[in-house]
């Protein structure tokens, strides 16, 4: 267990509602204060944020409405006198207020024990110059950099990098200050920018087109590792994660390449001491297994809750027990009750997260997506297949859109400038791409999305028209004068089509406007009366297949539910 007796731990909440933090960061924290209420020890809890999940009454034992800030935070460990400190569940602003209290001292005056990841394995990898040096020291790669102080050091280190190169700013909160030069004049505009958020900028040889991906790796004080999750950008290096489309688990390594990238994972986090939970970043090449490191975030981040999630297994509650001295063997899956959370879980669906942005509300607005983030929120779909969880996920971000397919038309003056910027409707303008005829190779030249995923939305764009061939048969059959209408579409053709349509996530919505059905009823109508057709032909989810597979993974019943509605 710990060094000594914990009796009250205080942990710095998910802070005030901001872009890159508070909401996804409510989830871990208050599973953490989960953990501690079943350990018996009393929490405080310190969160502006009135609209999370954390500040509701039961949750902690105590809570403070006060700003994350190192002398807010001061006062209070004054006034508690907490036994120890979890820093690691509030994000980037958690995590600074605690280096920041680290280093002033504060911790040690007060005798306030870190729980989990030491200060100086956070500080190892907040630091870009200090992270850089101790991956060296394990012949990792990491991306060829220069760390600066100043804009005159910038400057030099681009001139001996060569463009394009991109700035990334040291404890910078969603990548800001953050950007892709390419040259000079960029450059001096990003310089600025960064130096307004941070002392500390790294200027890193860019590296775009690379594929990303990132393993969320668990390590408790014995040194004992397990992955919990793999995740893989659809969108390649460049844009950053909370901007990205990503896939879990990944789709497109090959096994030599996912066994060795999860090696790696695991030797950054025992060398680098973290206890608890870590997310690793990595920047693929597309045409070698060749890598570098991009980041070690020594805390619960954005895609700790979305893989927690997409996995079943309780990441940050997990990560609790550990700061308080267990070991993973010695702890049972939350969810299971009855395997160890030594076992890392194994999917056999797959999971797919889409940003939600809000950019059409702010006229004007710069739409190019980059390594800052501006998406507001995200949502997560299940399914059996990619393109499945792409078109429930699409449906899910509520902006009128119904998916890959059969949506309202987009006007596009430019297609290949669309595809070739990275903005929060380039999925859209892919799809238009393919309808007008552009070929897979094409949009993987001006995108560099690989073309696995390519040749996936190709598909529901090849269903899509083979839906169309049938208008003729559905219009025939959606006649209310028709006696017999249903004798139209029991053509073995039609049934074939309508559940692919099904199987590869086509809402009743999108099978109805692409069977033209909108043009003799309301496309309410439309949809349900395409439902009533499916119900006939007996085209739906058995109840027999849904709890014979939920007998078959018991952990991931409610997934499997959703997955088949």
């Amino acid at each position: 267990m710990t060094d000594r007796p914990i009796h009250k731990v205080l942990l710095l909440g998910s802070g005030a509602l901001k872009i890159g933090q508070a909401g996804e960061f409510d989830y871990s924290g208050s599973q953490a204060l989960k953990a501690m209420k079943e350990e018996g020890i009393q929490t405080v809890l310190v969160n502006p944020n009135i609209a999370t999940v954390q500040t509701s009454e039961g949750v902690a034992d105590k809570i403070y409405f006060l700003p994350v800030q190192p002398d807010f935070v001061e006062r209070i460990i004054e006034k508690e006198r907490p036994d120890g400190i979890l820093l690691s569940f509030g994000g980037q602003t958690a995590l600074n207020c605690g280096v920041q209290l680290f280093q002033r001292g504060v911790l040690e005056k007060y005798g306030v024990q870190v729980l989990g990841t030491p200060v100086q394995a956070i500080i190892d990898t907040e630091d870009r110059e200090l992270f850089v040096k101790r991956l060296d020291e394990i012949q990792v790669k990491t991306i060829e950099s220069v760390a600066c102080c100043s804009t005159a050091e910038v400057r030099q280190a681009a001139a001996k990098l060569g463009f394009p190169v991109i700035l990334r700013a040291a404890y910078a909160l969603g990548g800001l200050g953050s950007g892709f030069c390419d040259n000079p004049e960029e450059l001096e505009r990003q310089a600025e920018e960064a130096f307004s958020f941070s002392s500390q900028v790294l200027v890193e040889k860019s590296l775009k087109g690379w594929k990303e991906i990132e393993y969320e790796v668990v390590c408790d004080r014995y040194k004992n590792c397990i992955t919990v999750c793999n995740m893989e950008n659809l969108d390649p290096l460049g844009i950053h994660t909370g901007e990205s489309i990503v896939v879990a688990p990944s789709q497109t390594l090959s096994n030599q390449e996912y066994h060795k990238l999860r090696a790696l994972a695991i030797k950054i986090i025992r060398h680098l001491g973290i206890v608890g939970e870590c997310n690793v970043q990595y920047a693929l090449d597309p045409q070698s297994d060749d890598y570098r490191v991009i980041e070690v975030n020594a805390r619960l981040s954005r895609s700790s809750a979305l893989a927690s999630k997409a996995t079943g297994y309780p990441l940050a509650f997990v990560a609790a027990k550990l700061g308080l001295g267990y070991g993973l063997f010695e702890l049972k899956n939350a969810v299971t009750k009855t395997t160890s959370a030594f076992f890392e879980p194994a999917l056999d669906y797959i999971v797919c997260k889409i940003p939600r942005w809000d950019l059409t509300k702010f006229p004007g607005v710069e739409r190019i997506l980059g390594s800052s983030m501006k998406s507001v929120g995200e949502v997560m779909a299940i399914g059996r297949n990619f393109e499945e969880v792409i078109q429930k996920a699409l449906r899910m971000t509520c902006q009128g859109m119904h998916g890959f397919v059969e949506n309202h038309d987009l006007a596009i003056d430019d297609i290949p400038s669309a595809l070739h910027a990275p903005t929060d409707i380039r999925i859209f303008v892919v799809s238009k791409a393919m309808q007008m005829g552009y070929s897979v190779q094409q949009i993987h030249q001006l995108t560099s999305i690989d073309c696995w995923f390519l040749e996936k939305l190709k598909h529901i764009v090849e269903i899509d028209s083979r839906l169309k061939e049938f208008r003729q048969i559905a219009l025939l059959a959606s006649d209310p004068t028709n006696q017999e209408a249903l004798e139209f579409i029991e053509d073995p053709f039609f049934i074939k089509v309508l559940h692919e349509a099904k199987v590869y996530g086509f809402s009743d919505f999108q099978i109805a406007r692409a069977l033209g059905l909108e043009e003799s009823m309301n496309m309410q109508e439309a949809a349900l009366l395409v439902r009533r057709w499916r119900k006939a032909l007996g085209i739906t989810p058995t109840v027999s297949q849904i709890d014979t597979l939920a007998a078959e993974y018991p952990a991931q019943t409610n997934y499997l539910y959703l997955s088949y509605q």
